[in-house]
């Protein structure tokens, strides 16, 4: 196919201009084909897919997509794909036939998606955060322990070598010992404003209540869900801190092995009815370890207009970035900006340091290399790591239904101490007519 061989070398080539960060395809094997399917067609399906068919080994068999208006782009990539509008029909056909998903949808269908394929399974690739609510999140990565299968959350840069140096240097005490850290972003998946009150037509190539799912089923109104702003309304999306926490809390959690917090205070903006809240500030409080200073360390959220404090932000001046993380040790400050290279400060005290070297890593190559049995673990599996960072991502966003409240959290018993009013919060009830066998 001419139009699939041109895109994966045109994707080679973009790559190239990222030498910290390998797009390397893997070699040939006589463990054959992985067979696939996407539940998902366009936006960051379409993503998933186009890095994952850089291997020779990815054989896309079918997607499943509730809109005909995004199949364009992977029709044109794929012309022979099987398409299916349900997702579940899919599966029920095809699932003899695959190795594989990727759950690339809207966040309220991650769960539902990847534990029916796992269930029968298959492994899985599921975008960030891994699931829409905690109970999700642990029978994700229960259910993906308990099968054995391989899996891998979709926070790419984890493979990365920037994010991996953060992680090295964390480790190797560059900074000393990690007092505090802030973690930030500019984006804004909030609304203020209550939803409006109409009812638009559904577009043709919609299936609505598909879409919907396991959600409650709303009026369709043009543009408010789909297909990008479901971000910002609680029942189907996480708002910036579900879209983006995933991301820029990983270098923390893969330098310091911080699983679950102690508590989660919430102080800043506050969800309405329908909508998360813009200009979010979360204090999150871990048990400290060998790489903390004291017995606890404070780790702080912000995102939208909320920043990190002005004194900290100084130190870097202009080279402040708009999302990343601030590790502040003992022995300096580490700025760890959201896809490019950490940097040491004071930079006249670090001006000798020298980084170190290690093998490249490819974040959906190691996916495809480990279901076809090679000896590779993806870095962001949901047992050991998706899923404990994701509950702590969710930990935040819930506890800004409840602000200036600190939220004692039990992660053994997947609880909160003190407040029974935010523990309804932890699993949601599917609409009627829907129920996933590990989940209802």
């Amino acid at each position: 196919m001419k139009n699939r061989r041109s895109f994966i070398k045109t994707s080679a080539l973009a790559g190239a201009s990222l030498p910290l960060f390998n797009i390397g395809v893997a070699g040939a094997s006589a463990n054959g084909k992985v067979n696939h399917a996407s539940f998902g067609a366009s936006g960051q399906a379409f993503s998933d897919i186009s890095r994952m068919v850089r291997s020779e080994h990815f054989n896309l068999v079918a997607v499943a997509e509730v809109d005909d208006s995004r199949l364009a782009k992977v029709l044109e990539l794929f012309p022979d794909v099987k398409v299916y509008k349900d997702w579940r029909v899919l599966l029920d056909k095809e699932h003899k036939n695959l190795d594989s998903v990727n759950v690339s949808t809207p966040d309220h269908m991650h769960a539902p998606m990847a534990v029916t394929a796992m269930n029968m399974g298959l492994h899985v690739y599921g975008q960030k955060p891994l699931a829409h609510d905690l109970y999700e999140t642990r029978r994700m990565a229960e259910i993906a322990k308990e099968r054995k299968l391989v899996t891998q959350m979709g926070i790419q840069l984890s493979s990365s070598t920037y994010e991996r140096l953060a992680v090295k240097m964390i480790q190797d005490g560059v900074i000393g010992k990690v007092k505090e850290v802030h973690i930030f972003s500019n984006k804004n998946w909030g609304d203020p404003l209550p939803r409006p009150d109409k009812i638009d037509p559904v577009p043709a190539t919609l299936d609505w209540d598909l879409w919907c799912g396991a959600g409650p089923k709303v009026p369709y109104i043009d543009n408010y869900y789909h297909p990008s702003l479901w971000r910002k309304r609680l029942d189907y999306g996480t708002g910036t801190l579900g879209d983006m926490g995933c991301h820029i809390y990983s270098p923390m959690f893969g330098a310091m092995g911080l699983k679950a917090p102690i508590s989660v205070k919430s102080i800043g903006g506050v969800p309405n009815a329908h909508n998360w809240a813009l200009d979010e500030k979360f204090e999150y409080v871990f048990p400290g370890n060998a790489y903390t200073e004291g017995a606890t360390l404070k780790v702080t959220w912000t995102d939208g207009a909320q920043k990190p404090p002005q004194d900290i932000q100084a130190l870097f001046g202009d080279k402040m970035p708009q999302q990343g993380g601030i590790f502040i040790g003992t022995e300096g400050v580490l700025l760890a900006p959201h896809m490019t290279l950490p940097v040491p400060y004071p930079r006249e005290k670090f001006a000798e340091y020298r980084y170190p070297k290690f093998p490249a890593r490819d974040h959906y190559m190691d996916f495809i290399d480990a279901v076809r049995g090679e000896n590779v673990k993806p870095i962001a599996d949901f047992a050991d790591y998706a899923g404990p960072l994701t509950e702590t991502v969710l930990l935040g966003a819930l506890s800004s239904r409840f602000p200036n409240e600190t939220l004692e959290w039990d992660a053994a018993n997947l609880r909160f101490k003190n407040n029974d009013a935010a523990n309804q919060f932890i699993r949601r009830t599917y609409r009627k007519g829907w129920k996933v066998n590990g989940l209802s």
